[in-house]
């Protein structure tokens, strides 16, 4: 077909980590060598067995695996003995994947790494997995499969991490399970596992982690697990274990012990554990005695949570008054024992939990605010002060960290990240970082491009061989592996700024392939309450234009995450004052736009009429005045200056001023020449957009969203993203515009939970309106999604999103079923690669699915059209040059030429949707 032999095309539909794994194999791709024939035979035995709803797996019947380069297939890259080459890894996470494993896994032999973490795949874990005895990483977290654990899974010599947790495994551990030699973790947790831990498990030497919280055991904790040389985390936490706590003091590094929620009684051993122990969580247990005197000379101990047992006595004075570890407290809790009735213990006694402490992102002091341009930002710890770079986000979580408190490890995990990445230390930022459930620690990471003091080469933006090669590190699991905060979990890898091109033999595109996507469902910020801000406004109210005064606050609600404007009665009038945007009186404002003459009006909405304009200095500008009495726009006037003047992407529309006198309210944005996409994918347009400028205006529209949702501070949902809110400038880059409706993300609560969604009254625009929340009344960053999508289809038929009662979601759904897709693409958009319009048209597709769960993140969004845009030729018109068009006339508004959108109305308790006909309200 047309896309064969094409690196970049390589990624339909699938994560980033499926692209990366891919472009492994490309320097084999020119060779003769095929793949062993028994490995592609069972491939395709495995790909029958799978349910792919999202087709990520359709290059698997094309091609040869490792020449071809299938998705999620890595490959050695060079020929074995037999002269054929053979599969190393099989990578397929997060892809949606169900349906069953395949016994044909176990022809694989020189598999290393087996990887179906968080799919829906039902069914066993073939025994035949036993057969791979160079497996290395068994990965079957997150999925749903059942049965009993194979014995074969014992036999594995070369095995170093099996991780099946969060699925619905039953039965008994193996006892072959003690064969394991090189085994160092197992993640078992979140199953319903029975029976007793075999004994024979203590026989592991390189043993570091054995989670086994959340299941069904019965019988004891075996004694022997004492002869562990290797023990670092024991968590054992709910799982049905009786009878005494053995004396596991005898662990030389037993860093955290969790056996909390069983039912284990008699009393605590009363020697020392190891020094290197930070938490032991003993709690809701039916242990009696004395709290161990031994527990006062543990040096990192961070929290020791004995409650909800019987312990009687005193607590030992060493303990509660040796209290502080590296300036921070140390976490006792006692709560629930008799010993409770002590007067010393007072202290320790309430219900308190352990602190969930988390970390913001970095200020950087003494540096102008906002001087980095679009995407690019300060690099904190950089040799040169106030350096500007672009970076690459990471989105990270470590899977079970031998602590409680991270911020004494801090310094120590950035030396061992940016080690193991062989980066400089100032190059890693850690933006932030939360406990969740798990517990688990998510961090959001920043790496930024090597500074070249003698040749100051690449020194700005990453080169694109070194993002290749960090995405390798993260998705091959290289980077060494380390006992204290353990194996981790990848959950995004992108950049919003393309990177400089490397001196390599891959194309750009494939490169790019690489590093702009994510892996999985769309991650979000996390920022603390204490981020809650609020600006002070003041006004005249609009319904009375006699000088009656409103004093009036903008303020962010904790309840709602939304913008609440109080007012009170004052005299004399406060005028705003915003840092970074210009306040204009009303004489500027009529001058500017000839007295708001008919002839510069260029739009007209609801909220009210937008006007071309020329400021003083001869700034262009577009000016929307709101008409008096609007208590809508009241509302969107103070919401859209707060957010646009700390919004700053080259996809976003800028915010110049507004003016808020006279009893008028007005915004003056940055004018955009070539008006809003609705008008150049209509059927009046007299210039039809290419496919190929279509395809990058869908891209800019994207990485606008993907800044509101990932890098904006505190996180934002558009709400109203359609195709007239899309604006394009004297080169067609796209903007995103109007943010009258947006809505914060939420934030964490003072637990560090966070919510999905805003729970609001629905608002927007019909035809682009979520159905999960316009039935739930859930706003969440998925609702920017499917509205996105609704555009993307715009964008490749030329149809109104709802235009004669229909809606262009079902008539494309129906067309695609019906295998006729191409009869509705747009014709005025000339000749395109059909491959690459049908990628375009399944992942508009996907955007638009009725849940959002079945919709891809923005990230992974971003990271497709990327992929799209690298199967075209250089030549294909991307460029600057080739897509700018004149800007076009101003012309007197009419009502034909500003109402678009004929719809259906809407009959929902609470709504303030309007029916009948949407105006458009966007500045052009």
């Amino acid at each position: 077909m047309w896309w064969a032999g094409r690196e970049s095309c390589i990624g339909f539909l699938q994560p980033l980590l499926a692209v990366s794994l891919c472009l492994s194999c490309v320097s084999v791709g020119t060779q003769a060598q095929l793949t062993h024939p028994d490995e592609v035979r069972a491939l395709r035995a495995i790909k029958r067995q799978l349910v792919d709803p999202m087709k990520n797996l359709r290059n698997w019947d094309h091609g040869d695996p490792c020449t071809s380069n299938w998705t999620g297939i890595v490959c050695y890259n060079m020929t074995a003995d037999d002269g054929y080459l053979h599969i190393r890894e099989l990578e397929l996470l997060n892809m949606n994947l169900s349906g069953s494993l395949s016994s044909e896994l176990g022809s694989l032999p020189y598999l290393k790494i087996l990887d179906f973490m968080w799919n829906n795949i039902t069914g066993s874990i073939p025994k035949e997995i036993g057969n791979i005895k160079r497996l290395e990483l068994l990965l079957l977290n997150g999925n749903q499969l059942t049965g009993p654990l194979p014995e074969e899974l014992g036999y594995l010599p070369n095995l170093d991490r099996i991780q099946i947790d969060q699925n619905k495994i039953s039965g008994e551990i193996p006892k072959s399970f003690a064969y394991l030699n090189k085994t160092k973790h197992f993640h078992m947790n979140n199953n319903s596992i029975s029976g007793q831990i075999p004994p024979e498990l203590s026989r592991l030497p390189k043993l570091v982690h054995f989670l086994l919280d959340n299941n069904n055991l019965s019988g004891y904790l075996p004694p022997e697990f004492s002869e562990l040389p290797s023990l670092l985390i024991l968590s054992l936490r709910n799982s049905g274990l009786r009878g005494p706590i053995p004396d596991l003091t005898k662990i030389p590094h037993l860093g955290y012990l969790d056996l909390s929620s069983n039912q284990l009684t008699g009393p605590i051993p009363a020697t020392k554990f190891s020094d290197d122990i930070t938490t032991i969580i003993l709690s809701n247990n039916s242990l009696t005695g004395n709290v161990p005197a031994a527990f006062a000379g543990l040096p990192h101990l961070q929290i020791l949570s004995l409650a909800d047992n019987r312990f009687k006595g005193s607590l030992p004075s060493a303990i509660w008054q040796n209290r502080t570890l590296n300036g921070a407290e140390k976490l006792i809790l006692l709560h629930g024992n008799p010993l409770c009735s002590s007067a010393n213990v007072v202290n320790y006694c309430g219900s308190n939990r352990p602190e969930n402490n988390s970390q913001d992102s970095k200020n950087i002091t003494g540096c102008p605010s906002q001087a980095c341009p679009p995407s690019f930002e300060y690099v904190p710890g950089h040799p040169v002060p106030c350096f500007c770079a672009a970076p690459l986000l990471v989105g990270y979580r470590l899977k079970s960290p031998g602590f409680t408190d991270f911020r004494p490890y801090l310094n120590g995990f950035e030396e061992y990240l940016s080690s193991g990445l062989k980066l400089s230390i100032y190059q890693l930022d850690i933006d932030s970082f939360i406990w969740q459930e798990g517990p688990r620690l998510r961090m959001y990471l920043k790496f930024f491009p090597f500074y070249d003091v003698v040749n100051n080469s690449n020194s700005h933006r990453f080169n694109m061989s070194e993002v290749q090669r960090i995405g390798r590190m993260f998705t091959g699991w290289g980077i060494p592996d380390n006992d204290t905060f353990g194996p981790y979990e990848l959950l995004g890898f992108t950049f919003l700024e393309f990177a400089v091109p490397a001196k390599s033999g891959l194309s750009t595109g494939a490169l790019v392939g690489v590093a702009l996507g994510t892996i999985a469902v769309a991650v979000t910020l996390s920022v603390m309450a204490s981020l809650l801000i609020y600006r002070r406004f003041s006004r005249k109210h609009h319904g009375n234009r006699k000088g009656r005064q409103v004093s009036c606050i903008s303020f962010l609600s904790p309840y709602h995450y939304d913008f609440v404007t109080a007012c009170a009665m004052a005299v004399p009038k406060i005028p705003i004052r915003i840092d970074g945007v210009r306040g204009f009186n009303f004489e500027e404002m009529a001058l500017a736009t000839n007295n708001f003459s008919d002839l510069l009006q260029v739009g007209q909405g609801g909220y009210g009429k937008v006007y071309k304009g020329v400021l003083a200095d001869g700034t262009v500008v577009a000016i929307k005045r709101a008409q008096e009495g609007s208590l809508q726009g009241e509302k969107e006037f103070y919401t859209e200056i707060e957010l646009l003047s700390r919004l700053h992407h080259r996809n976003l529309v800028s915010l110049v001023g507004y003016c808020d006198e006279e009893g008028e309210q007005m915004l003056v944005y940055e004018f955009m020449p070539n008006g809003t996409l609705r008008e150049h994918i209509s059927a009046r347009s007299k210039q039809p957009l290419s496919f190929a400028m279509r395809l990058r205006i869908a891209l800019d529209s994207a990485k606008g969203i993907l800044y509101l949702h990932t890098e904006a501070e505190p996180p934002i949902f558009h709400r109203d993203i359609k195709a007239s809110n899309i604006l394009l400038d004297s080169k067609l880059v796209a903007k995103v515009a109007d943010f009258g409706l947006s809505r914060l993300a939420p934030i964490p609560d003072v637990e560090g939970f966070v919510r999905h969604h805003v729970s609001t009254v629905v608002k927007g625009t019909p035809g682009y309106l979520d159905p999960e929340y316009f039935l739930t009344h859930k706003l969440t960053d998925k609702s920017d999604v499917y509205s996105l999508g609704v555009v993307f289809l715009e964008l490749l038929t030329g149809m109104h999103p709802i235009l004669h009662g229909k809606n262009i979601v079902r008539e494309v759904n129906a067309a695609y079923q019906s295998g006729i897709i191409f009869s509705v693409l747009d014709e005025r958009m000339g000749p395109h690669p059909s491959e690459c319009a049908l990628k375009f048209m399944t992942l508009a597709l996907r955007c638009c699915q009725e849940e959002g769960h079945g919709r891809p993140s923005m990230m992974e969004v971003v990271r497709q059209l990327e992929n799209i845009s690298a199967m075209l030729d250089p030549d294909s018109g991307i460029t600057e040059s080739s897509a700018s068009l004149p800007a076009k006339q101003v012309t007197p508004a009419s009502p034909s030429s500003t109402m678009h959108n004929p719809v259906i109305s809407f009959d929902v308790s609470g709504s303030d949707l309007v029916s009948g006909v949407v105006p458009d309200i966007t500045p052009r």
